[in-house]
């Protein structure tokens, strides 16, 4: 509605991740290195936390988007709300291998023989479970189990688990101490600095119009988009899209405090 009127050439606080928007804030940055490294230095188990909304998805497809598709095989895995044998199942879809076993055993052989087929053609698998907060204990444990598939010389594919803090805490259970242990990469993504959401802010902006600057968001506006949104980017979106939308209504290219006030009694609302 107000994307010509502000002469957008896309929405700019959509809340889908699109890796473009991506804001590398330092704590962002930081997260997005230690992926890297633990995916370049080969470490096995890597975890990546975060509160919800705070870009874990965005980060997790910027870098899919940077991984070499000749040498890299990726398994993603975006509901983690499932058995061992359904979480096997999946696993050996994506990687396009038969997946219609019902023996726990034949599906881990199977599983087993593809990712030698893959190590074999030179490539290296990496999975990636997404909200991995709603993995069970059960599956988890059956993820360190799966971590042990491995040649002489080399495991036969890393695993990174990205959720929300929850994550975090299930993995304090002593009953799951031994994959405790194997996580050698960790990280927490932090909320953003109130200087860091108006960067954010004027980010998004400039991608969309090619100027940070217009709309113009007063310091006010600013100020209480930081308060409300604690800094977490997917309601800094929600926030900006509703007050765009008032400021569009009022024919100003001007966004209040006004504007944010009505954005947020709207998003209380619901």
């Amino acid at each position: 509605m107000y994307q010509e009127y502000f002469h957008f050439s896309e929405m700019p606080f959509n809340v889908t991740p699109d890796p473009k928007f991506l804001y590398l804030s330092p704590t962002h940055q930081e997260a997005l290195a230690h992926l890297r490294y633990g995916i370049e230095q080969r470490k096995g188990f890597i975890v990546i936390t975060g509160e919800v909304g705070c870009g874990k998805t965005i980060l997790c497809r910027t870098l899919l988007s940077k991984l070499d598709p000749s040498i890299f095989e990726t398994i993603l895995i975006f509901n983690p709300q499932v058995d061992s044998t359904e979480l096997l199942r999946g696993i050996l879809g994506e990687l396009g291998a038969d997946n219609k076993l019902t023996s726990p055993i034949e599906l881990i052989n199977q599983l087993n023989e593809s990712l030698l087929w893959h190590v074999a053609k030179g490539k290296e698998v990496l999975m990636i479970i997404d909200e991995a907060q709603n993995l069970t204990p059960e599956v988890l444990e059956e993820i360190r189990l799966l971590s042990n598939l491995e040649t002489d010389d080399q495991k036969l594919f890393q695993i990174i688990l990205m959720g929300q803090p929850e994550l975090k805490q299930k993995l304090q259970d002593p009953k799951l101490r031994q994959l405790k242990q194997r996580i050698l990469v960790y990280y927490d993504i932090a909320q953003l600095t109130k200087s860091e959401t108006v960067k954010y802010i004027q980010h998004r902006i400039s991608l969309a119009s090619g100027n940070p600057n217009m709309p113009f968001f007063t310091p006010w506006a600013l100020r209480k988009i930081y308060s409300f949104s604690k800094g977490i980017p997917r309601v800094i979106n929600n926030v900006c899209d509703k007050a765009l939308l008032s400021a569009y209504s009022r024919l100003s290219f001007e966004v209040c405090l006004k504007d944010v006030r009505r954005a947020v009694k709207d998003i209380r609302r619901l």
